[in-house]
Parts: C-alpha cells; structure tokens; sequence
C-alpha cells in the first residue's frame, strides 16, 4: 500500500471537519433541489426533471470540494486533486477487482436465484434494445457515470477520511452507508425516478435497496483503503456497479443480499478495524482544523 501523509491529529473537534455538517450541508442542498421537484409535480423524465435531478446529484461533489477547501491546506487539496487523477494508485491488481466483483456478485447472485426457482438473470431494456436501437443504451451510460462522479467527490472524497479518523472502517462504512442510503429517500417520491417506477417507498425493494446500499458502502471502503485513497477507484467501482446491475438483471433479494454477502466477507477476511491487511487504515494529510 503506497504511504500516506498522516494526520497529526485523530480528532473532527472542530465544526468545519465534522463529517457531520458536511453530510447537512450535502442533504440540504440536494434534498433542497428534490423537494422542490415533489413540490411542484415535476417528473425526472421531463426535461426541467431532469434538470433539477442533476442539480440535487450535484450535492455531494460540491459539498465535498467545498469541505476539502475549508478544512485543508494546500497539502491536503493537493492530495484530493492527486486521489482523483492518479491511476497509479489503483493499480492492475485492484482494477481486475474493480472490473471483477461487480459481475461476479452479478452472477452468482443469478445462479442461485435460477437454483431457487427464480427467473434468474435477465437482460437489461437497454442492452435487448441496444442492437435495433444504439441509442437505448444512454440511460444505462448516463447511470454509470454522472451520478458516481457527482456524488463520489463527496462520500469517498471528503467524508470517509473524516470518519476514519475516529472510527474503525467498518463502523465509518456502516455510518456513510446509512446516510448515503437515506439521502436517495426524495426519489421515491418523483415520478420517472428508477426508486419510484421501479421500487416503490416502504416496499420489500425499498429495504432490500436501503440495506444494500449500505453493503455496498463496506465494499466502497475495501477498495478504497486498498488504492491508497483512490477517488478515482471508487467512481470507477461506483459507476461499474451501476452498468452491471442496470445490464444484468436479477431479483433484489438475491442481488442485494449477495452484495451483503460480500460485506460480510471482507470484514471477515480483511478485518472490521481497517478492511485491509494493514494496521492503520490510510490516513489524508495534516487539517488546519483538526
């Protein structure tokens, strides 16, 4: 694991480095832009929805550069700067990870499902439309990369270094899945959203989403704390993760609970205290704040 600068100090004392505000300022920018939308009957498959989705998308990312900015010195938006454009932290092992586990969760979760007597696995609208129609394609694209983009600056740029300073990863995993979960709940309620058409609010497939949203966090964490604090890595698992499960379709209670499967696991392997096999988990440089 390549070597990062340390923290001088374990400790989110002061206001400005509190995740906690960071996660208030995020919600009440995106929840501000997706209220607005229930409010005024707008739909996401509307062109002023769709506008307005992507402007509450953008809350995380500019809560997250905002905080970073705030928070560090110039060391420390150097180092964001770095964590978003340096592939090399990534590396070949970690991008086979990052290619692999998302279909392998994929999969195996339609096998067991077809052993069950389920349907198993079926194609995506936009991979049976993709041959006739190329352009079907596009929301599946559009899934797999503004989103995790727009919110990755924010969850894994800025807030996960926070927590860990005073939580061990799976406790700061668990913490982020939560509210990341939670900050989707306005979706369910604007018509044209996947979480309204598709899932519906207080249904089976609303929890099954919730819980595995937060396995997906543990899982967001491994690789990040295994590429050196790689933005880059989790946009790209992030975004990989959508395609795939927008490409291959499986029933939610097996897909998501192979994905708490797999959380399972890498604590169980790796460990809860830092979800590598080191004994600290990768610290962001020195805070003015902290």
């Amino acid at each position: 694991m390549e070597e990062i600068p340390r923290s001088t100090a374990d400790s989110t004392s002061s206001p400005a480095g509190n995740p906690w505000l960071f996660f208030a300022v995020t919600y009440a920018i995106t929840w501000g832009f997706w209220l607005a939308a229930i409010a005024l009957g707008l739909r996401f498959d509307s062109a002023a929805g769709l506008g307005v989705l992507l402007a509450g998308l953008t809350g995380p990312g500019i809560a997250g550069i905002g905080f970073v900015y705030l928070v560090y010195d110039e060391p420390g938006r150097t180092d964001f700067w770095n964590r978003l454009t340096q592939v090399r932290r990534i590396g070949v092992r970690w991008a086979l990870v990052i290619l692999l586990v998302p279909v392998v969760v994929t999969i195996v979760a339609a096998v067991v499902a077809l052993v069950s007597g389920d349907v198993g696995a079926t194609l995506g609208a936009g991979v049976q439309e993709f041959a006739v129609n190329p352009l079907a394609i596009l929301p599946s694209l559009f899934f797999a990369t503004l989103p995790p983009l727009l919110e990755e600056l924010g969850w894994r740029g800025y807030a996960l270094d926070r927590l860990q300073l005073n939580w061990s990863a799976l406790s700061a995993s668990l913490i982020l899945g939560v509210v990341w979960a939670v900050w989707h709940l306005p979706l369910f309620f604007v018509g044209g959203s996947f979480q309204a058409e598709s899932v519906g609010f207080g249904t089976p497939g609303f929890w099954l989403f919730m819980v595995g949203v937060v396995a997906l966090s543990v899982a967001f964490t491994w690789v990040y704390n295994h590429t050196a604090r790689s933005i880059l890595a989790i946009i790209l698992f992030h975004g990989w993760v959508n395609f795939v499960s927008e490409a291959i379709e499986v029933g939610d209670v097996f897909y998501y609970g192979h994905w708490v499967l797999l959380a399972v696991l890498v604590t169980a392997i790796w460990g809860a205290k830092t979800l590598t096999s080191a004994d600290e988990v990768p610290r962001p440089p020195h805070s003015r704040l902290d």
